[in-house]
């Protein structure tokens, strides 16, 4: 739900140093929805901008997640790709994997991106293994790399195995584990945009060609709103799911494992997450005060024209509080449009929102007029 903070108001210099208003309850109350009944195993939804959990089951059990594993191989391909989109030549040892499969041959080339397109899609085995011996030398030091990264992301209880998610004796993670993962991911746009596309081409140069891939998340169709990311699925591990949505201005990520009906699973945990979250625009373009100027009067300053959206949880938005900070005067010259002060939205100590105030008006020393015996020095030319 999306709701709109606006303020119009004038302050007596003598608060302007530092305002703190507890905003009022002038929002109406939206109820939570009853936690989702689900299939899966293991799940989790999380709010992708700022981590915050707003559902799990078993979030912390380790299991085997399938090709889920290849949003971390493509986010660093892509992140490989961002400094240089080399070209690949497909050898016979990054074809010579099982399952799931883009249809990669010996002698092929075709650039990193268009490997991370073939995992995000249909999800290629072959892709994720030739990416991972294209950047790394080999699988091996590819997956010390991914595993590397997941301590990085704060994924604690996260093995890596594979590149392409094929079960592995260490190979697991956990719902909240994969779900940093996929706001990670979805937090650098190459990725999101071919995540979050129903079909993609990719140009093969040599043989020359060019080939249409559909994504193998269905959720793209059936979740308004939804953002990505990626289908996985073994005997071991079962369905699993990761997806990104957004309404409102609002993010979540929402992991399933070992879900049999995972599609309506994340429909649930996606509604649930939305209902525990809103989002808030806060608006100072009425905001105006005067403000004194050592030596040069006083100048209006007023807030910036541009409103700032925020998402927090729904039981939160009642405990925001503003914060005017200005100081109590300024020092000459003042430019117009200069930034002079700023309004803080905050929970606690967390900053959520901020909005610029800027001088609205120009201020600038008056020339004093000289002194007698200036005048008189002048009038016989011995000034400097």
């Amino acid at each position: 739900m999306k709701k709109t903070f606006k303020i119009a108001k004038k302050l007596p210099v003598s608060l302007l140093l530092s305002v703190m208003l507890v905003l009022p309850a002038f929002f109406v109350p939206v109820s939570a929805q009853e936690a989702p009944s689900i299939s899966a195993r293991c799940a989790a939804v999380i709010h992708l901008d700022t981590g915050e959990v707003l559902f799990e089951k078993n979030g912390s059990e380790k299991r085997a997640m399938a090709s889920t594993t290849k949003i971390m191989t493509a986010l660093l391909t892509l992140e490989e790709a961002a400094i240089e989109n080399r070209q690949v030549k497909i050898t016979r040892e990054m074809v010579m994997v099982e399952g799931s499969s883009m249809g990669l041959r010996e002698g092929d080339v075709l650039t990193l991106r268009d490997l991370a397109v073939g995992m995000l899609t249909v999800s290629g085995n072959d892709a994720a293994n030739s990416a991972a011996i294209a950047v790394a030398g080999s699988r091996e030091a590819f997956v010390e790399t991914m595993n590397q990264r997941a301590q990085a992301l704060g994924m604690t209880d996260t093995h890596f195995d594979t590149p392409s998610g094929l079960d592995g004796d260490t190979h697991y993670s956990t719902a909240l584990d994969m779900a940093k993962l996929g706001a990670a991911a979805m937090s650098n746009p190459e990725f999101a945009a071919i995540a979050g596309s129903k079909s993609m081409k990719v140009n093969f140069l040599s043989p020359e060609k060019t080939v249409a891939y559909q994504n193998h998340n269905k959720l793209l169709s059936l979740y308004e709103g939804c953002t990505g990311v990626k289908t996985g699925f073994t005997k071991k591990a079962g369905r699993c799911l990761v997806s990104s949505a957004e309404k409102d201005g609002v993010r979540l990520v929402a992991v399933t494992l070992d879900a049999p009906d995972d599609w309506n699973d994340h429909a649930a945990l996606l509604d649930y997450g939305f209902s525990k979250m809103t989002s808030l625009t806060f608006d100072e373009s009425g905001y105006s005060c005067l403000l004194p100027v050592a030596g040069a009067g006083e100048i209006t300053v007023c807030g910036s024209s541009e409103p700032v959206t925020a998402a927090l949880p729904v039981s939160q938005e009642g405990a925001v509080q503003r914060k005017v900070l200005l100081p109590r005067f300024l020092y000459a010259p003042v430019k117009k449009g200069e930034q002079v002060g700023r309004v803080q939205y905050c929970l606690g100590e967390k900053i959520v929102a901020e909005i610029p105030l800027f001088a609205a008006e120009t201020a600038v020393l008056p020339q004093r007029k000289p002194c007698w015996w200036q005048s008189v020095l002048a009038f016989f030319g011995l000034t400097g």
